[in-house]
């Protein structure tokens, strides 16, 4: 049996207003060539589809059109729903996705409707728990479709995942491959830098050994980075097609492909995704940065120069594609280092806005006659 395991296309995302749409469409195409040149049995698409819950129409074309385009393959296609996902609404999809015979799971709800089973082009038998991205507002509500005790109700979110997943498990076979599809923080595990910190704490965070070693592949999405994680069974994050922002331009953009049988060991190779324009970071005085060919990229700049009033505006003018301009940490005063008392009494506040600036790094008399004259008009 062959797999593509993909997760975390995080489409509609938006990096400091730029739109990426053209890009993420530029990642899926490439994820669905793989697939045609792969020919998988099943695509595991372990759930953020979308960067928010309230998608637009432009990039909710463009994930069941993936979606559509990975089934004509031949390959059977499960999607579940992430934290960045709204569940209910990916829900509401699941007519169309069953008439284009794609199987989609939203939202947590009845024990059965968890459970999904095929067969491979070779009749091989193949049983997969898919589990969407559960809260730890609903985890109780999850577990209580399995009666539970006062005691297990007020248990960790880490104990309701075990259980729900024991739960789900149980229909595995013998001489079935068993797979597992969820979206879960797993104790050590690497972030690749661009997810929902909320939902990476740890509190979210559980141990790989709620997964059961009766699973052949437990295919994961959540964290961006592509990554193996001992546990009792193969447990892998695939990592994200595309860079979602700054923080993971160095993770290498990939899906993963698995060849498994009921009695042999997964085996899985990752197929870099290339085409979507890179993200990078630069540093460098102005004079530095004029010298500077980034190609087609995105660029976060950090100056090293002292902040002054229309730097950003000079920066942008030299690297039109620069997103995000920031002052280099190294010129400015470290957290926490201790600052001189200013005198109040008696001053003017463009005098405390001067020393203000000064405390920060930033001494700039073009900024401080800006205030002068912002006041002004205020106070006239």
């Amino acid at each position: 049996m062959k797999i593509l395991h993909t997760s975390d296309w995080h489409v509609g995302k938006v990096l400091k207003g730029q739109s990426r749409l053209d890009d993420q469409l530029k990642a899926l195409t490439k994820v669905v060539e793989v697939a045609q040149a792969e020919r998988p049995d099943l695509v595991l698409v372990a759930g953020d589809l979308y960067d928010t819950a309230t998608p637009t129409a432009d990039a909710t074309r463009i994930v069941t059109r993936a979606l559509t385009a990975l089934r004509r393959t031949g390959a059977e296609v499960v999607a579940i729903g992430g934290n960045h996902d709204n569940g209910p609404a990916l829900d509401a999809l699941r007519s169309w996705a069953e008439a284009a015979g794609i199987t989609l799971r939203g939202a947590v709800r009845g024990p059965a409707d968890h459970f999904v089973t095929g067969h491979t082009r070779d009749g091989e038998e193949w049983r997969l728990v898919a589990l969407p991205f559960l809260s730890q507002r609903y985890a109780v509500r999850a577990g209580e479709l399995f009666e539970l005790t006062a005691a297990e109700a007020t248990q960790t979110y880490a104990d309701h995942v075990a259980r729900l997943i024991a739960r789900l498990a149980e229909g595995f076979g013998a001489d079935t491959v068993n797979l597992i599809t969820s979206h879960l923080t797993v104790v050590g595990a690497t972030m690749g830098g661009g997810e929902r910190e909320a939902h990476t704490i740890m509190g979210y965070a559980v141990p790989s050994t709620v997964f059961p070693s009766s699973a052949h592949y437990v295919a994961l999405g959540h964290l961006h980075r592509a990554q193996q994680v001992p546990g009792p069974a193969p447990v892998r994050y695939c990592g994200s097609p595309l860079a979602i922002d700054f923080g993971e331009e160095e993770n290498v953009s990939s899906v993963s492909i698995v060849d498994v049988t009921a009695t042999t060991t997964a085996k899985v190779r990752e197929v870099v995704i290339e085409g979507p324009t890179p993200l990078r970071t630069v540093r460098g005085t102005l004079e530095q940065l004029s010298t500077l060919d980034p190609g087609d990229a995105w660029l976060r700049v950090y100056v090293s120069e002292p902040p002054r009033a229309g730097l950003r505006e000079e920066v942008q003018a030299l690297l039109p594609r620069a997103l995000e301009v920031r002052i280099d940490p190294k010129l400015l005063p470290e957290a926490g280092a201790a600052r001189p008392r200013i005198q109040r009494s008696g001053r003017s506040p463009g005098e405390l806005f001067a020393d203000y600036l000064a405390q920060k790094g930033h001494v700039d008399e073009p900024t401080v006659a800006l205030f002068h004259r912002l006041h002004e008009e205020v106070v006239k």
